[in-house]
């Protein structure tokens, strides 16, 4: 019977060429379309929301990315998004390794995209558009409809 041979394994080593994250990010994931929407948008009114002074800010357009690709992913609390920016490594490529926490992510989305968010995503859509991810030719509607219950008893059986 011959011995099992194994690649070496060791956890803590240092490289002297640390590879980069952009090598690990396929080139036709969504975190790259993301990116390159974010890229692209007017955020000018996200920007005139910042004053000037104290500490410095991270950048409304990392922050950004970083949100709207937690919504692509159906990711909403800003716990799970701070989570998934310390153990994922598509938001870690995203953000560049920043590491906000979820009060910044709070703020923010309450703050900073307040007023903006629609003419944000008015925006995105076009740029989907003019990118031949989406079209605009056919609109679909849902039609479930859902009974409301009226007696919880009645619902439980």
């Amino acid at each position: 019977m011959t011995k099992a041979v194994f690649k070496q394994y060791t956890q803590g080593q240092v490289c002297l060429f640390p590879v980069s994250l952009d090598e690990k990010i396929p080139a036709d994931t969504s975190v790259r379309l993301v990116n390159q929407i974010v890229d692209n948008l007017d955020i000018n009114k996200v920007l005139a929301g910042y004053k000037g002074g104290g500490t410095s800010s991270y950048h409304p357009r990392m922050m950004l990315k970083l949100v709207l690709y937690a919504c692509l992913n159906n990711i909403y609390s800003c716990r799970k998004i701070e989570k998934q920016n310390l153990e994922n490594i598509h938001y870690m490529w995203l953000t560049g390794m920043q590491t906000p926490d979820h009060n910044t992510i709070n703020n923010f989305r309450s703050k900073n995209l307040k007023d903006t968010i629609h003419a944000i995503f008015t925006q995105v859509v076009l740029l989907l558009v003019d990118m031949g991810y989406l079209s605009l030719d056919a609109v679909y509607t849902d039609g479930t409809k859902m009974v409301p219950c009226q007696s919880l008893h009645l619902c439980m059986a």
